[in-house]
């Protein structure tokens, strides 16, 4: 029998694997580059046509945030409501309609407005997502599950900057819209495509899917039963108002935060540190090189986050899955300020983002070992709201201390400087009892048996 049911177990968790992740991944994938594709038109064109200074750029990339973040909790609240499959399509097609507007931005401040509606508009949508996994699986295959979602966002780039730089170059093509304003229509009608398609693709629950067979609804919906009703006995005065005083979701915020001032940092002014190879190196990179150059970095972070999520995986997310990562990261991005070379200094930076990104997905298994249902998607939304604080502040303040300090000296030892806070802040929650990274010890192997009795 416990044969029979492994065999379920693997079917359940090997067809939610192939058959879920994959497309939302997809939106996610679309979502980083609707978000990010600013980073590619600043150096090729729209801050010249636009005259946007260094800190002006940063802070059209973080004015996103600002909008993104005050709808962050009531939309993953909505989302608990109405269901994912709703709610994440809505989110999509909202966004895509939105990111189609840059086509046609005219002026600074036009852009300012643009960016924080697309963050209005994108509200929920990466929250939603990982609670919407959580909810497929039993806590023990998350960190595998968020590691395939996870994929998407270093991919964004490998595909994403190489595509981005080729629509840039077909400037006139349509219309006369310059390169950048061609790229920016490029990537917006997918998100609109998509995010029709996940409405009728997407389920709420195993129990509504059609090609889960009839035994692996029944495992899969006792199992995540018995781990919701052992959580929540474990945190019987968790509530989406308890959460806010809640000293683990700060702590873990806190720590994202230092993940995301990393990730975005790199993300809105990496394509803009290759631009200015040319100057500080004499080399000379077209529009689609600088793209290929860009993504260099993503291609051994997607495989650093499969490989180290997999462990994970296996022995259970562990403090050291987390807090290591931040800790290379925080020490390898402030040496690319000395690497002395191109091919030197993208080595670095491919350091500092293999780092990140083998964080990421562990990091998420933490919030829902202690929080169920609309305490979950609130404690998810507000970790990821504070944590995108950074993503405002990586863009404005890295700006502004470059036009300041006349070079990315300062702003990059900032970068450093919050990643180690990150590492530190793990250790100190793990040991404080706080939060144990480490997996359950009780087996929900049988729930779906126990479930049939």
């Amino acid at each position: 029998m416990d044969t029979a049911q492994s065999v379920v177990e693997k079917s359940a968790i090997r067809k939610v694997a192939v058959r879920l992740v994959p497309f939302v991944a997809l939106m996610f994938f679309i979502n980083y580059l609707d978000r990010t594709a600013i980073s590619f038109a600043g150096p090729n064109g729209m801050n010249a046509d636009l005259g946007l200074s260094a800190a002006q750029f940063g802070f059209a990339s973080g004015v996103f945030f600002i909008g993104y973040i005050l709808l962050e909790v009531p939309s993953n609240l909505a989302l608990h409501k109405f269901g994912a499959r709703r709610w994440l399509a809505r989110i999509m097609v909202s966004w895509g309609i939105v990111s189609l507007l840059f086509t046609w931005v005219g002026s600074v401040e036009h852009l300012y407005v643009l960016r924080f509606i697309l963050g209005v508009a994108e509200a929920g949508f990466f929250p939603g997502a990982i609670l919407f996994l959580s909810l497929w699986v039993p806590s023990r295959h998350r960190s595998k599950i968020l590691a395939l979602f996870y994929l998407a966002q270093p991919l964004t780039t490998v595909i994403g900057a190489p595509l981005a730089g080729a629509l840039i170059q077909q400037h006139g093509v349509f219309f006369g819209l310059e390169g950048w304003r061609f790229m920016f229509l490029g990537v917006a009608i997918p998100a609109i495509v998509i995010g029709v398609v996940a409405w009728f693709y997407l389920a709420d629950s195993p129990a509504k899917a059609k090609w889960l067979s009839a035994e692996e609804k029944v495992w899969l919906t006792g199992a995540l039963a018995a781990e919701k009703k052992e959580t929540a006995a474990a945190n019987k005065h968790a509530s989406v108002l308890t959460v806010f005083g809640n000293g683990k979701v700060w702590m873990l915020s806190a720590i994202y935060f230092g993940f995301i001032y990393g990730l975005y940092a790199l993300a809105f002014f990496l394509p803009t540190i290759i631009a200015g190879f040319e100057g500080l190196y004499g080399t000379k990179f077209d529009v689609f090189q600088k793209g290929l150059i860009t993504a260099i970095p993503y291609i051994p972070a997607a495989v650093a986050l499969y490989f180290w999520s997999k462990d994970a995986t296996k022995r259970g997310v562990k403090t050291w899955h987390i807090a290591l990562p931040a800790l290379v990261g925080a020490l390898s991005i402030p040496l690319a300020l000395f690497a002395g070379s191109p091919a030197a200094t993208i080595v670095v930076i491919t350091i500092t983002a293999m780092s990140i990104f083998a964080a990421l997905p562990n990091f998420w298994t933490v919030p829902t070992r202690f929080l169920t249902g609309a305490a979950a998607a609130a404690g998810i939304a507000l970790i990821n709201t504070v944590g995108n604080l950074a993503g405002f502040s990586a863009g404005y303040i890295t700006g502004w201390l470059k036009d300041w300090t006349g070079g990315y000296t300062v702003p990059m030892f900032v970068v450093g400087g919050f990643m180690l806070i990150s590492a530190i802040l793990m250790v100190v929650l793990s040991r404080s009892g706080m939060a144990s990274p480490a997996e359950p010890a009780k087996d929900l192997a049988n729930a779906g048996r126990r479930s049939k009795a």
